[in-house]
């Protein structure tokens, strides 16, 4: 569970746990992350957790916010990752295993687009689908085979070569605040759909809106500025 350390001069005075959603951080009474100090705004910050990642938002305060000594205004923090705020130190924790390809690239299991509904199985009510192998171990076996025949291969960039199988029901691929678009596993194959950023990304050279769009072998995607394919085995 990602987790921040606060501490001045280099004595830790509080740690926090980060379970919920939103996560505010100020100087008044009200915030989560209460730092009584006059350098720390009334509302400074907010911490945005998505599945297993964590945003860190600065609320146009006084005095900015500071992510390894940088100015920020939205940022996804990276295990160790230390934010400035005055004199305070926060330094962010998450050992939860995750594929990163930059510092600004992700591949991971998200919950943006609505997820389909599995098939109700013999005799039974339909099962609720969520993001995650848990998902994946509760399909059927066709689907398990074609979750696990089917990859993105990096073309471009820093993680030119790798290649990532989509396992899970929605994998969200990009670069936040800038392009992020969304693979979900139907029961039928799988589709991408724009999420987020004015750069839209494109399939096999045509723009892709918020529509789902199905994905078929061998089919190009370019997401800000990295050229990605889809292998899918028959």
């Amino acid at each position: 569970m990602p987790k921040m350390i606060v501490s001045i001069d280099g004595v830790v005075i509080k740690e926090v746990q980060l379970t919920k959603d939103r996560t505010t951080l100020g100087r008044r009474p009200y915030n989560d992350i209460v730092i009584d100090n006059l350098a720390v705004s009334g509302e400074h910050a907010v911490l945005q957790l998505t599945g297993n990642e964590v945003y860190l938002e600065d609320l146009n305060s006084t005095n900015g916010t500071y992510v390894n000594g940088k100015a920020v205004k939205k940022q996804l923090l990276q295990n160790n990752d230390t934010v400035e705020i005055g004199k305070y130190k926060i330094k962010f924790i998450n050992e939860a295993p995750g594929v990163t390809f930059e510092k600004t690239m992700i591949m991971k299991a998200g919950s943006v687009p609505p997820i389909p509904k599995p098939a109700a199985p013999a005799g039974g009510a339909p099962q609720p689908a969520t993001a995650g192998a848990s998902a994946v171990a509760g399909a059927a076996p066709a689907e398990v085979a074609a979750a696990l025949n089917a990859s993105i291969k990096v073309l471009s960039g820093a993680a030119a070569g790798r290649e990532v199988p989509l396992v899970k029901v929605v994998t969200t691929i990009g670069k936040p605040g800038v392009a992020v678009a969304a693979i979900t596993k139907r029961s039928n194959g799988f589709v991408v759909a724009h999420v987020e950023g004015a750069n839209k990304p494109t399939l096999n050279g045509a723009a892709i809106g918020p529509e789902p769009v199905t994905l078929k072998n061998g089919d190009m995607l370019e997401l800000a500025g990295t050229q990605m394919q889809f292998v899918q085995a028959a």
